[in-house]
């Protein structure tokens, strides 16, 4: 319909231009103010063709770079802004191949850029995401994401060794979700993965947290990277005692690059479990109101993930390859390179009540520590 409208201008155009020139400027008034109208038409029936698409649960692209005539809008984005951590996990696959952290005005930058693209879940990981400044830096993020881009949800992926509480007192109230990984309630398993950390006892660690996110108002959520060394575990207990509102569980995932292959800090083969092993952990696991299962197919598309140079990684030949930095050729370019599969992103739960606002945290029930059934390491 909107390409006929050049055709009526330029035939309005025309007949104008025969009338008596007193009489031109009478109707090129009337005339623009219809064009228009026929524009400010156009791009408010492109937002509504958007709007339902996204309310029908339909992707805003087809999947694949550059297909589609709407471009995705990055509803929830995972920002790596740091490779380093301070735990060897054997199975991580986003290691620590550089050292870069942009300057935080210029996260702040590119973090605006999404929100004007349409984010509305910020989450921020790793790397350890408190080793930067000593937590400082995720906390002013944290604070600008929530106060000053408004965002509906503000979230961490962090192991939880370097947090204190006085970081909760500072910047509590500005974060809707802290994701603590824990991969095993037996601490002989968590050093056999590599989250040990000498005389710290990270399920211990967990403990606390959970105490702190209860205290200051934080969702809490856990999770788990089923592997080899876990496979077998049952974590029914532990996980129904400490209560978090999800307990996202992962397929060891091989990334090559990262966790395989010649170029990779980490070598994750030997920790790799079959489909059916998953799914036998889940089995198990079935009871568990808040379990979120995540095998490698719905895992490995499904993420719109930043690298610390704001690069989208798209991981779907296996490895990550980054595109252009949204710094340099904005949001809407760069996003064309990421690989992202919205439907699956959808089909795996991606979008949940991630607000704290409405997470009813005060309803959820009073925690109580899990001491039994946690096993130290034999000294």
């Amino acid at each position: 319909m909107w390409m006929l409208v050049p055709v009526a201008f330029a035939l309005k155009l025309l007949s104008i231009f025969l009338q008596p020139l007193g009489s031109v400027w009478s109707s090129l008034g009337p005339l623009f103010l219809q064009l228009r109208a026929a524009s400010w038409l156009a791009g408010g029936e492109r937002s509504r063709l958007l709007q339902s698409r996204r309310e029908a649960g339909e992707p805003s692209r087809a999947e694949g770079e550059g297909g589609g005539d709407l471009p995705t809008t990055p509803t929830s984005v995972n920002y790596h802004f740091t490779r380093q951590c301070n735990y060897k996990c054997g199975f991580c696959f986003h290691t620590a191949k550089t050292s870069f952290v942009l300057p935080l005005e210029e996260a702040k930058r590119g973090l605006l850029m999404l929100k004007e693209a349409g984010m509305e879940k910020i989450n921020f990981s790793g790397g350890e995401p408190f080793l930067q400044d000593r937590g400082e830096y995720l906390g002013r993020l944290v604070k600008f994401c929530k106060q000053e881009l408004q965002l509906p949800s503000v979230s961490i992926v962090s192991n939880g060794s370097l947090i204190r509480e006085s970081w909760f007192q500072k910047y509590g109230e500005y974060l809707d979700i802290l994701a603590i990984s824990c991969d095993s309630f037996d601490e002989q398993v968590n050093v056999l993965i590599g989250r040990g950390q000498g005389k710290k006892n990270h399920v211990e660690n967990l403990q606390k947290l959970r105490t702190w996110c209860k205290e200051y108002r934080v969702a809490f959520k856990i999770n788990s990277v089923i592997n080899r060394f876990n496979v077998d575990e049952d974590m029914k207990e532990q996980i129904n005692a400490l209560n978090p509102v999800r307990w996202k569980v992962f397929q060891c995932l091989i990334i090559e690059g990262e966790n395989s292959g010649e170029d990779a800090l980490r070598e994750a083969e030997r920790f790799v479990i079959s489909d059916e092993e998953f799914e036998a952990f889940l089995d198990r696991h079935k009871d568990v109101s808040c379990l979120v299962p995540e095998s490698n197919q719905k895992m490995r598309d499904s993420y719109l993930i930043l690298d610390e140079y704001m690069r989208f990684l798209n991981c779907r030949n296996g490895r990550k390859d980054p595109s252009k930095s949204i710094l340099d050729v904005g949001v809407e370019e760069a996003i064309k390179f990421s690989g992202f599969d919205e439907k699956m992103f959808l089909k795996r739960g991606g979008k949940y009540v991630w607000s704290k606002a409405d997470l009813k945290l005060d309803c959820l029930r009073i925690f109580v520590p899990p001491s039994v059934g946690i096993r130290a390491p034999v000294t």
